[in-house]
C-alpha cells in the first residue's frame, strides 16, 4: 500500500505542476500533507516536516549565501571575460547561442555545485534568449543536462555517495567512467546543436543590427498608436509634436539611440557602477580559495559561502548603503529558492518519514527477474533514471544501491561496476523536483517548472541512455 501511495503522490505532484494547476511551492507542501493523512500518519506530519526542514536547512543556507556570493561576483565583473568569450562565439545565431549555453554550463560546473552553475549560466545567457525571442526552456534544459553530466565529478556528490555506500574509492569509480561521461557531454552538445538549428529555423539568423532595427520598429509602432490615441482625445495634435521631436536632429539622435540599444543588448554592461576592475584579482583569488576549500572539505559548504559572501560584500562594497543595495538586488532569488527548498523539505520529510521511499525501493528490487542477476550493472544503470528522479541522491545511493549491489555480488558483479552504473541517471536527476538547484535555474530564467519538466525529461533520459551505452561499449559497466 505504501508503495502505491508513494508513486501516486509523486505522480500527482508532477501532473499538477505540469498542467499548471498548482504552483511548485503549494504542490510540494499540500500534496504530501494530504497523502500523509491517507497513510494514516497525519498526527506525525509535524515531526516529518521538522525532520525534513532540519535535513535541508544546511542546503537552504548554502543556496542563500551562494546566490549572494556569486551574485556579487557577477556584479563586480569576475565572470565578464568568460561571458564575453562565449558571446563572441555565439553572436546572434540561435544555434551558436544554444551550443554556447551547453559549453558555458559545462565549464562552470567544474566547481561541483549546480546552483552556482545555473546562476552564472542564466545571468549570462538570459538576456540573449529574451532579446532574440528564443525558447527559454531550451536554455534551462540544456544547462540542466550539461550540469547533470558534470555532476558526476568526485566532488559533485553522487560519486562520493556511491563510494561511501559501497566502500570503494571514489577515483576508482570516476576515472574509468571518464570516456563514457565524455560521450555523454558530447551528446549534450550535439543535442544543443540540433535544438539550436530548430530555433534558427524558427527565428532565422539575425545580426545585432537587425535585432536593434526590429526592436526600434516595434517601439515606433507602439509610439504611433499612442500618438493616434492622444490626438483623438482632445484634437490638439500634441502627439504629433512628440513624433516630430523624435525625428529632429536625426543624425546625432539616431547614433545615440544605436549606442543605447547596443549597451542594452550587452549581457553585462561594461559601464555598470558595480564593476570593481581594481579588485578583479582579489575576487578571482577569493573564488579559487573558496572552491578549493569546498573541494578539500576544510569547512562545511554553508559556512564557506557565508564567510565568502560577507568578505566579498565588505571588500567590494565598503559602504553599508551599497551593501544593502546588493543584498536587495539579489533578494528575490534568495527568497524564491530558499522558499522552494523548505517546501521541498515537506515533500522529502513525508516521503521518508512514512516509509514510502523504503517500500518503493524494495518493490523496484523485488520486480527484477532472477535471470537478470548477471546483468545487475545494466539493471542498476536503467533503474538510476527513474529512481534518482523520484527520490533524493541520498535515498538512492544509501538506500537502494547497497541492496542492488548485494544482488549483483551474488552473480559476480563487482561493487565498482555497480557504482559506475549508478551514476548514469544524473543528467535526468538534475531536473528532479527534489533537487533544490533546479529551482534556482527555473526561477532565474522565469520558466514554469512544469514547462521545464515537459521539455527536458525526454532529452535528459536520452542522454543518460547514451552514457549507459558508451559505458557498456567501452567495458566500463
Amino acid at each position: 500500500m505504501l508503495t502505491i501511495l508513494g508513486f501516486a503522490m509523486i505522480a500527482t505532484f508532477l501532473v499538477l505542476i505540469m498542467m499548471k494547476k498548482m504552483s511548485p511551492i503549494a504542490a510540494l507542501v499540500l500534496i504530501p500533507a494530504l497523502f500523509c493523512v491517507f497513510v494514516g500518519k497525519g498526527a506525525k506530519l509535524g515531526d516529518y516536516v521538522i525532520e525534513g526542514v532540519t535535513s535541508l536547512a544546511p542546503t537552504a543556507a548554502m543556496l542563500m549565501f551562494a546566490i549572494v556570493y556569486f551574485g556579487v561576483m557577477i556584479d563586480v565583473g569576475l565572470f565578464d571575460p568568460i561571458v564575453r568569450g562565449i558571446l563572441k562565439f555565439a553572436k546572434a545565431d540561435p544555434m551558436r547561442i544554444v551550443v554556447g549555453t551547453a559549453i558555458l554550463a559545462a565549464i562552470v560546473s567544474l566547481d561541483g555545485d549546480g546552483s552556482t552553475t545555473f546562476m552564472i549560466t542564466v545571468s549570462a545567457m538570459y538576456p540573449l534568449y529574451k532579446r532574440l525571442k528564443m525558447s527559454l526552456v531550451v536554455m534551462t534544459g540544456v544547462a540542466a543536462m550539461a550540469n547533470g553530466v558534470m555532476n558526476t565529478l568526485p566532488w559533485g556528490g553522487p560519486t562520493a555517495r556511491a563510494a561511501t555506500a559501497l566502500k570503494v574509492d571514489a577515483s576508482d569509480i570516476f576515472v574509468p567512467m571518464i570516456p563514457a561521461l565524455a560521450v555523454g557531454l558530447l551528446a549534450v552538445i550535439v543535442l544543443s546543436y540540433f535544438l539550436g538549428l530548430r530555433e534558427r529555423k524558427r527565428l532565422g539568423v539575425l545580426t545585432l543590427d537587425q535585432v536593434l532595427v526590429e526592436e526600434r520598429a516595434e517601439e515606433k509602432s507602439a509610439e504611433t498608436v499612442l500618438v493616434g490615441a492622444g490626438s483623438g482625445a482632445d484634437g490638439t495634435g500634441k502627439g504629433a509634436v512628440a513624433t516630430g521631436g523624435s525625428g529632429s536632429g536625426s543624425g546625432t539622435d539616431a547614433e545615440e539611440e544605436d549606442e543605447d540599444e547596443k549597451k542594452r543588448f550587452q549581457v553585462l554592461d561594461p559601464n555598470r557602477p558595480t564593476l570593481r576592475p581594481k579588485l578583479y584579482w582579489f575576487n578571482a583569488l577569493l573564488t579559487v580559495a573558496l572552491l578549493t576549500c569546498m573541494i578539500m572539505e576544510w569547512l562545511p559548504i554553508p559556512v564557506l559561502f557565508l564567510l565568502g559572501a560577507a568578505l566579498a560584500l565588505t571588500v567590494n562594497f565598503p559602504h553599508i548603503p551599497d551593501q544593502k543595495a546588493r543584498l536587495a538586488a539579489h533578494a528575490d532569488n534568495v527568497l524564491n529558492v530558499s522558499g522552494m527548498v523548505f517546501a521541498a523539505a515537506v515533500f522529502t520529510g513525508v516521503l521518508q518519514g512514512t516509509g514510502m521511499v523504503d517500500h518503493m525501493a524494495r518493490w523496484m528490487v523485488d520486480v527484477i527477474p532472477e535471470g537478470m542477476g548477471p546483468h545487475m550493472a545494466l539493471v542498476t544503470g536503467v533503474l538510476s533514471l527513474p529512481l534518482t528522479y523520484f527520490m533524493s541522491n541520498d535515498g538512492f545511493y544509501f538506500g537502494v544501491l547497497p541492496v542492488l549491489a548485494e544482488a549483483g555480488a551474488a552473480h559476480g558483479v563487482t561493487p565498482l561496476e555497480m557504482a559506475r552504473a549508478s551514476l548514469v541517471g544524473q543528467p535526468l536527476h538534475m531536473s528532479s523536483p527534489l533537487v533544490p538547484a533546479v529551482y534556482v535555474l527555473v526561477g532565474m530564467a522565469k520558466v514554469e517548472f512544469g514547462d521545464h519538466t515537459k521539455f527536458v525529461v525526454k532529452w535528459a533520459a536520452l542522454t543518460c541512455l547514451v552514457i549507459l551505452a558508451a559505458g557498456l561499449l567501452f567495458g566500463i559497466i
